[in-house]
């Protein structure tokens, strides 16, 4: 659990740092990911950016508003308050996207092993340092409940 752990959040901090050199703050790229992923039966609201992005409606508010000053967002502000991409977000977003997908190539696959070898064997480590496989318990309160 600690290597996927530590996987997952080299790869997270390595996002931060694109963002960065491409000229956006961390949580701006991921709003203009989210919305550029939000799936098309889904209307692109405020709340459900904010609900994505684990943010309070008016946190979400204030990140749009800096990303529709920087011309990379459109807010339609009517009841509902939809809000959708620009050519110029797009094309950031974009420059964002092809690094990480580029550096997820690169050293995906370690991150696949750390994901793999935790369903495999379900081996975690109790507060005595013992070896507990999580797996096996699994397994046995299947049985149980048979």
């Amino acid at each position: 659990m600690a290597e996927l752990r530590y996987k997952i959040r080299s790869f997270l901090k390595e996002g931060d740092g694109a963002a960065r050199v491409a000229g956006l703050e961390p949580q701006q790229y991921l709003m203009l990911l989210a919305i550029r992923g939000l799936a098309t039966e889904v209307p692109p609201k405020i709340q459900t950016f904010a609900e994505r992005l684990s943010l309070k409606h008016h946190s979400a508010v204030e990140l749009l508003d800096r990303l529709e000053q920087r011309g990379l967002v459109r807010r339609t502000r009517s009841k509902e308050d939809l809000v959708s991409l620009l050519p110029r977000g797009e094309k950031l977003l974009e420059t964002v996207v092809q690094q990480r997908i580029s550096e997820l190539r690169a050293s995906g696959r370690e991150l696949v092993k750390a994901i793999d070898a935790l369903l495999r064997d379900g081996r975690t480590r109790n507060s005595n340092g013992r070896v507990h496989n999580v797996a096996l318990d699994e397994e046995n309160k299947s049985r149980a409940r048979k």
